[in-house]
């Protein structure tokens, strides 16, 4: 496949873009090694930007993320792609308003995904984020779609931007890959804080109602808009 013209652009930022993203991952304590990765969906195109498999972070650039159609194959790039690639592509199929994916094994996050246990929302920064509980997705196969189905089934008729893959790690998404990020750093920083408070007891829940107003508030209401004067 050949692309061209406008996408062929829209190719460019978005690999300098997924690669300065990948950078977030290592300074905010969400991976090691070379686990984890960040995807961006191509406006306009039936492509993603992914990864490439078992790269050190310092080794990442622009040339070498690696561009897939949405079933998974290669379309440019030296390298294989992430081996979540597969997963995200069917995502990406089926969940049209995604345009990022992050997969990270932050470890307390992680931690509560050992447990197959959802992140309970008694912090109002887990209902600004995620409108509830963070929940648990089934424990799936890596290298094909498998991880992608539950991931769908288990956002679908949510609120939730991230899920904890039973026994694996924590998968976000977003409107845009930066968006897909921070929901992977407040997903991290959410787990941290709540396993804490259960140290000193069982913390207190916030009521649906609630956090579905301060979910509204945050994602509509909070920070700058630029049709706001």
């Amino acid at each position: 496949m050949t692309v061209s013209g406008d996408v062929a652009r829209t190719l460019r930022e978005l690999r300098e873009e997924v690669c300065a993203l990948h950078a977030e991952l290592p300074r905010y304590g969400l991976v090691v090694w070379t686990a984890g990765n960040v995807s961006a969906r191509v406006p306009g195109a039936d492509l993603l930007v992914i990864k490439p498999s078992g790269v050190p972070y310092d080794d990442l650039t622009p040339e070498n993320m690696v561009v897939c159609d949405l079933e998974g194959t290669v379309v440019e790039g030296d390298h294989a792609p992430s081996s979540d690639t597969q997963a995200q592509a069917y995502v990406y199929r089926n969940r049209p308003a995604i345009g990022g994916v992050v997969h990270t094994h932050s470890p307390y996050a992680t931690a509560w995904a050992a447990r197959a246990e959802p992140v309970p929302c008694v912090l109002t920064m887990c209902a600004d984020e995620f409108g509830g509980e963070i929940p648990v997705g089934p424990l799936a196969v890596i290298g094909d779609d498998s991880i992608g189905r539950g991931i769908v089934e288990t956002l679908d008729g949510g609120r939730s931007s991230a899920v904890l893959m039973q026994n694996h790690g924590v998968f976000a998404v977003g409107r845009t890959a930066r968006d897909a990020v921070k929901a992977a750093v407040m997903c991290e920083d959410v787990a941290r804080t709540t396993h804490l408070a259960r140290q000193l007891g069982e913390p207190t829940p916030i009521p649906a109602e609630l956090a579905a107003q301060l979910f509204e508030r945050y994602q509509n209401v909070y920070g700058q808009r630029e049709d706001r004067s």
